[in-house]
């Protein structure tokens, strides 16, 4: 920008990438403009109640319960998956691109593990290959001693589920959200029926901060947080062991995931949850798990308590990521 004098206008939920990048924040809500002004002045000088909540939201923390003792549930096992390239000739001898390189960590039950990265270093791969879409060329892939491989048995699938990125597009919008969110019976040998699966629709529901009456609802009907929740709903309708969230809340505005984040701590106590928590957000991730893993270019190169990871990396790599990261301004007590 400065190099050829050009203008940014930057349209984000993301306090801290205007803090860090802007020299001027204009705020809407409701389709006006509630607040402007030079950035530091105005994050340091708050004055209109929604600006206030965006910050707090933005600094939101959530409290984890303590974990139980360690007692293995997914256990990675020097996980390799390879890509084949194309060839450079009719002859050329074949050569493959290698997204994972010898991976192996354990999850825990009852934890909530982060993985992070930037985007291309593996994360997505190794979140396929533990959901059983990807093959492995070598290695092993373990849940509670069951080997996920790609032709998985009922017992895995109802025992470990995932919630994705878009909440918009991970529905089919011609069906109710009665059969969206009861889309994983379909891989159980004998799925609830009747009263059985009707009450179970509804005390899900209820358990994501939705109401029984919204399983006849299309999901057009409902905002991008609430389809998150319908998400969540679909994942815990099993009631799994393990869920998987590959960027479940980057699409979400920070008031919004605020409220996500406290929800999926509440289901982790309600129903014993662990969880893998992939993400480019380090906040996020700082916020919602008890240890954490950091990869790059298909390797593990750091794994340890998440406050630790934070407070004392050890790879350069870490250090940069944290470094890299955009952060809100302390305020002054009283600022906010």
């Amino acid at each position: 920008v400065r190099e050829f004098d050009m203008g940014l206008m930057i349209i984000t939920h993301d306090l801290a990438v205007v803090a860090d990048l802007a020299d001027r924040i204009v705020v809407m809500r409701h389709g006006e403009v509630v607040e402007t002004g030079v950035t530091q002045t105005l994050l340091h000088n708050m004055q209109h109640p929604y600006t206030k909540m965006l910050f707090a939201a933005s600094n939101h923390q959530v409290t984890l319960p303590e974990p139980p003792a360690p007692s293995p549930l997914l256990e990675v096992k020097g996980a390799v998956r390879d890509y084949p390239l194309p060839r450079k000739n009719l002859f050329a001898k074949p050569e493959h691109f290698r997204a994972v390189k010898d991976v192996s960590f354990t999850l825990y039950r009852g934890e909530r593990l982060g993985l992070v990265g930037e985007s291309g270093c593996g994360k997505s791969t190794l979140t396929r290959a533990i959901l059983g879409l990807e093959p492995l060329q070598s290695g092993e892939i373990c849940l509670d001693g069951m080997a996920i491989t790609t032709t998985q048995n009922p017992e895995i699938r109802r025992r470990m589920q995932v919630v994705f990125q878009d909440p918009f597009g991970s529905f089919n919008p011609r069906h109710r959200v009665d059969r969206l969110i009861t889309e994983p019976f379909y891989t159980l040998t004998d799925p609830p029926k009747g009263t059985a699966r009707s009450d179970l629709i509804a005390e899900t529901l209820r358990a994501v901060g939705l109401q029984p009456e919204d399983s006849q609802k299309y999901v057009h009907q409902f905002s991008g947080g609430q389809r998150q929740r319908i998400a969540i709903a679909r994942a815990l309708i099993t009631r799994p062991e393990l869920i998987l969230f590959d960027e479940a809340v980057s699409a979400l505005d920070v008031s919004v995931r605020a409220q996500i984040l406290d929800l999926l701590v509440e289901l982790c106590e309600a129903y014993g949850l662990s969880y893998l928590f992939i993400s480019h957000d380090l906040s996020v991730v700082r916020t919602i798990t008890d240890r954490c893993l950091v990869m790059q270019k298909g390797e593990i190169v750091e794994a340890a308590a998440t406050e630790e990871i934070f407070a004392n990396p050890k790879h350069p790599y870490t250090r940069a990521l944290i470094a890299a990261a955009p952060q809100l301004p302390e305020l002054d007590q009283g600022a906010a």
